[in-house]
């Protein structure tokens, strides 16, 4: 599929600018370094899990919308695992010792092994990505899967990508 070669090639372009200005980019630097050895820590830290609920945000902003989710699925139940994810640094950094997540860490980049990696480790049987977040392939392997994703606190007009002709590629995903 011709978009979705696109994405792969903008993805790769994104990560490329991500290494060039980790030489001179603190917050670059740390993306980076948050996300070495991603699948490790995660198989380590979900080894006893059965399942877990997971939250993904892009930074703080959107944690705090999704926070009182978190708050009512603990309430409800409490033995209930959290994986919390995020994208950027200013989320991570904060909220890294949140202390209603059983675990938290960076997303790695959307591509095809890390989304089959990272949900088959997290044993996640249902995902719910705060806001704007939109991740082609997780989303795809969460479809094959047949685990259910929500997408909370986000708006959409006529104008966005996905309503356009070349934007059904998303959807379908």
């Amino acid at each position: 599929m011709i978009l979705e070669a696109f994405y792969k090639l903008a993805l790769n372009g994104y990560l490329m600018l991500i290494y060039i200005s980790a030489l001179f980019n603190l917050k670059a630097k740390i993306w980076l370094e948050g996300r070495k050895n991603w699948h490790q820590k995660l198989a380590k830290n979900t080894a006893d899990w059965k399942s877990c609920v997971w939250f993904h945000c892009a930074s703080l902003g959107e944690f705090e919308q999704g926070r009182p989710i978190i708050e009512k699925i603990k309430k409800e139940h409490p033995s209930k695992k959290i994986l919390l994810s995020f994208f950027s640094p200013s989320g991570y950094e904060i909220r890294a010792s949140y202390e209603l997540a059983d675990y938290v860490c960076y997303l790695p980049i959307d591509t095809f092994k890390n989304a089959q990696n990272f949900i088959k480790t997290s044993k996640c049987d249902l995902a719910i990505f705060i806001k704007y977040e939109w991740w082609y392939f997780y989303f795809k392997q969460l479809n094959k899967c047949n685990i259910p994703l929500y997408v909370v606190s986000t708006l959409f007009r006529p104008q966005q990508i996905f309503f356009k002709w070349y934007g059904n590629y998303i959807v379908k995903c």
